[in-house]
């Protein structure tokens, strides 16, 4: 009987596998649920299974890639951050409010990182979230072969409510590219939440893309409500570490001068 309700309810739609609805049911006939309680569970098993599946199906669309957790990011390691700020932006008012934001500073002060842990949270959030370079993004755009292609594939980057454009300044550009970058940030602006990582400031935004007489204009849109985060320090990745092959010294090994 259970079996037969459990296939039923599959045969309708539900997302829940059969096994998870037996389940429910045996426990609630054991419980001696009410027909009501019994349906709620379903329910609210149903909305569970729907959240997870629609979490995982936008996870992967985002591609935000490995990445390592908050709780493992060393805030003591830059020289300037500002960490409160960043907790606050993980609330995601700014996304609800359509604003952008910005990282920058050198390579390997930790970035891309926390761009991408922001796009993480917004993902748990429900939110929709795209993550990729800048040069890709600008790649898979001019790759397309008219302009009714390049229209179509812009709108993978101009619908998600989170657009994180990592490293913007670390490769040159051409002017197309320029006018590429210019119709999405015009286009989510005030509209969706972009977020870009780079180790430039504005003014030297123009030389990435060179012969581009938007940067100015694109440069105004994005700046008009956005979140920016400045980051010093040494790179990450060079940071001294101790040598795994040269014994550390303690009392058992340190010779001590002999006494005469």
């Amino acid at each position: 009987m259970t079996t037969d309700l459990a296939k039923d309810l599959r045969a309708i739609g539900l997302c829940a596998s059969t096994e998870a609805i037996e389940a429910l049911v045996a426990h609630g006939t054991k419980s001696r649920w009410s027909p009501a309680q019994v349906v709620e569970q379903i329910v609210s098993l149903e909305r569970r299974e729907r959240d997870a599946r629609n979490l995982a199906s936008r996870t992967k669309r985002a591609t935000l890639g490995a990445m390592k957790p908050l709780d493992c990011f060393d805030w003591s390691f830059p020289r300037v951050i500002d960490r409160a700020g960043y907790e606050h932006l993980l609330l995601l008012g700014f996304v609800a409010r359509k604003h952008n934001a910005i990282f920058r500073g050198p390579s390997g002060v930790g970035k891309s990182t926390l761009a991408q842990v922001l796009g993480q949270c917004a993902l748990e959030n429900g939110k929709s979230v795209c993550f990729t370079t800048l040069n890709s993004a600008l790649a898979d755009l001019l790759k397309q072969e008219s302009l009714p292609a390049v229209e179509r594939r812009l709108k993978r980057y101009t619908t998600p409510d989170v657009l994180i454009l990592d490293e913007l300044g670390y490769l040159p550009c051409d002017a197309r590219s320029g006018d590429l970058l210019y119709s999405i940030i015009s286009r989510r602006h005030e509209r969706a939440s972009t977020v870009i990582t780079t180790n430039l400031p504005y003014k030297e935004w123009g030389t990435i893309f060179p012969g581009a007489a938007c940067v100015g204009a694109l440069v105004d849109r994005f700046t008009q409500h956005c979140h920016t985060f400045n980051i010093e320090g040494e790179s990450w990745r060079q940071r001294k570490e101790p040598d795994p092959t040269r014994p550390a010294a303690n009392a058992s090994t340190t010779k001590k001068p002999r006494v005469k």
